[in-house]
């Protein structure tokens, strides 16, 4: 689709603002919480990562942005390609993986006959029946809303889909939905907006959420932890950025506030960068931050933006490969 200029930078904010976010938060994760402003790309974090190394959360982000550049996230085989990447990153290019993640990859790798993506969306929906409800579909999920900019109701079926490739469990959908639509809307609009997508809800799990984002935006951001959790992440990241929402450099006040929640705090910032990207764009994104960014597979800030610029021009209408 024809991207106006405006759109073009919001656009090669989402995967970057994750990075940035995930990198930056990296050090910080499961250590004693800082003070917001502390913050620096200082490496090391559960990796060891070098300074500027995204993690996990960036790296899962990239095997989907890698299918999206070329496929409609909503068709089989292009779900199939994103199951196939998971798999090959999870044993050949992971620097860390959460356990319910692991697990379902793990499972997948043993052929019974059905399609990839279906079986590993069984047995993620087996995982999902014990209750467990991590932030591993929602940390990956911004890249998701430039799939399909032409349509919600497509944003909203790719997020829920590629969600439940390892997070079946209905409130890993919904907050990957939810924040998907998010920076779809961001995109488009430059406002940074997490009820827009209700209407993708049931009504009552509309009202459920509606409670959750309300404790988000009056509640002191340092209650959200811990944050393993899908919908205290949510919350997290949402309050870092709506607390921050008439700061000068929105960009950096938010991800400081974020990290400074302290527990999961690369997921956490890399979730709130991916909207951030998407609403201020990477023009607003702190230069001596980007020129640090890099990470797996070989990539680099330049490589993120040119990404997120041609996964928001494909064509996402009916028809559309």
């Amino acid at each position: 689709m024809e991207l106006s200029d405006e759109v073009k930078d919001r656009a090669a904010g989402v995967l970057l603002g994750q990075a940035v976010g995930d990198a930056l938060g990296v050090p910080y994760e499961f250590a004693a919480p800082i003070r917001a402003g502390q913050a620096e790309m200082i490496g090391g974090g559960l990796g060891p990562y070098e300074p500027g190394e995204w993690s996990d959360d960036t790296q899962m982000a990239l095997c989907i942005a890698r299918v999206a550049a070329a496929a409609d996230l909503t068709g089989p085989d292009a779900l199939d390609e994103v199951a196939a990447a998971f798999i090959d990153w999870r044993f050949h290019g992971a620097s860390d993986i959460g356990n319910q993640t692991a697990t379902a990859l793990g499972r997948a790798r043993h052929d019974d006959g059905t399609r990839l993506w279906e079986r590993m969306t069984a047995i993620a929906t087996d995982l999902a029946a014990g209750g467990s409800a991590g932030n591993g579909g929602l940390m990956r999920t911004s890249v998701v809303g430039l799939a399909a900019l032409g349509s919600a109701d497509r944003t909203a079926e790719a997020a829920r889909l590629v969600c439940s490739l390892t997070h079946a469990e209905q409130r890993c959908v919904e907050s990957s939905v939810l924040w998907s639509l998010a920076v779809r809307n961001a995109v488009l609009t430059g406002e940074a907006d997490v009820r827009c997508g209700l209407e993708h809800l049931t009504p009552e799990r509309r009202d459920w959420w509606t409670e959750r984002i309300e404790e988000a935006e009056t509640r002191p951001p340092s209650v959200f932890t811990p944050n393993g959790y899908t919908v205290t992440a949510f919350q997290a990241a949402w309050a870092s950025i709506h607390a921050t929402r008439d700061a000068d450099d929105r960009v950096t006040a938010a991800l400081q506030l974020a990290i400074s929640i302290g527990n999961d705090t690369d997921t956490v910032a890399a979730i709130a960068g991916g909207l951030l990207g998407a609403a201020c764009g990477a023009s607003k994104i702190p230069g001596g931050l980007v020129e640090k960014v890099h990470g797996w597979p070989g990539l680099d800030a330049k490589d993120l933006v040119g990404l997120g610029q041609a996964i928001a021009a494909r064509p996402s209408g009916p028809g559309a490969v």
